[in-house]
């Protein structure tokens, strides 16, 4: 975190161990048990399959960037699009795009080991960006790419550490306004990728200050990478959605209270391995239909991803206007 109002920047640049868990499978739920705790069995292909894990969530956002997010929801649930037959309309829309359209400068930063260096190329930073755009284009937001660099740095490649900080200094570019997209080839802390949340920077604020803005991501989850179940790309996609402001469908781990503070995506008490869609996963039963598997930002595997909810996109627009507009 930054020295003032910074805090949850430089917080996040550096990496930690994933949390372990084992689901079981029964009646109501399919949690398939992972054959150790970082990777899962995926039923549909019988493939060993490391599960998602980004540690992302509002203990590692700044005070400012919670208490704007609560008062969003509050705002929300108090009016009249917040009752729930309102919101059971508004699930069903085709589509939800933001106020005004967004655009977002990005900077790959292809980061790598001796040893793996040259497998990880242009045309797949490129096709990382063409996935961003299609999960976000019909939403309103459109991501350019201005520039990829590539780097054959081992103790980077890992990104621990001061190692972190180290490469976030050298290699970071643009504005507040500029997605910075760190590629690694052998990233640290058995994450599949992490990312900063918005904070307050005033105009004007030299990039020092900020300089720990960014996603830092598994290199083999981009499209046509080898990590099996999450080389399509969607690995960015949800991290790139915490960076403009969300938090996973899965927050506080709980089937009541306010969980990720936007109110028309289910409770959901359990983050997903694979595509349980039959029968459908559902953590909590006595107040949800099922979990939002296909939601860009639970844990499911690429192929799985297909969506976010029009309240996850004026979240967006309104964290965008709020923190990076202007930028």
């Amino acid at each position: 975190m930054k020295g003032l109002v910074f805090a949850v920047l430089a917080a996040s640049a550096s990496m930690v161990t994933a949390h372990k868990a084992v689901w079981h499978a029964n009646s109501t739920h399919l949690f398939v048990p992972w054959s150790n705790g970082t990777h899962f069995t995926d039923p549909g292909s019988n493939q060993t399959i490391r599960h998602f894990d980004c540690d992302v969530h509002h203990g590692r956002a700044s005070a400012h960037f919670n208490r704007t997010v609560s008062r969003l929801h509050l705002k929300h649930k108090n009016s009249n699009i917040g009752t729930r037959a309102a919101r059971v309309v508004a699930s069903k829309q085709k589509k939800q795009q933001v106020t005004t359209p967004i655009t977002v400068p990005v900077y790959m930063h292809v980061i790598t080991t001796q040893a793996a260096a040259g497998t990880i190329t242009q045309a797949m930073a490129t096709a990382q960006v063409a996935a961003l755009n299609t999960a976000y284009n019909p939403h309103g937001v459109t991501f350019v790419l201005q520039k990829t660099d590539f780097t054959v740095n081992d103790a980077w490649a890992v990104g621990d550490g001061a190692d972190m900080d180290a490469l976030k200094h050298a290699l970071r570019a643009g504005s507040y306004a500029a997605l910075n997209l760190y590629m690694h080839s052998d990233l640290a802390g058995g994450v599949l990728g992490t990312c900063t949340l918005p904070n307050q920077v005033q105009p004007n604020t030299p990039p020092a200050l900020y300089y720990s803005d960014g996603c830092n991501v598994n290199a083999h989850t981009m499209p046509g990478g080898t990590l099996a179940g999450y080389n399509m790309g969607m690995t960015a996609v949800h991290e790139t959605g915490h960076w403009l402001g969300l938090l996973h469908t899965f927050e506080g781990y709980a089937c009541s209270g306010d969980g990720d503070l936007i109110a028309d995506t289910p409770m959901e008490s359990q983050s997903t391995n694979g595509c349980p869609a039959s029968p459908v996963k559902n953590s909590c039963p006595g107040v949800s239909t099922g979990d939002p598997i296909h939601n860009y930002m639970d844990y499911s595997t690429d192929a799985c991803y297909t969506r976010f909810t029009p309240g996850q996109i004026q979240r967006i627009s309104a964290l965008w206007t709020q923190y990076r507009a202007g930028m």
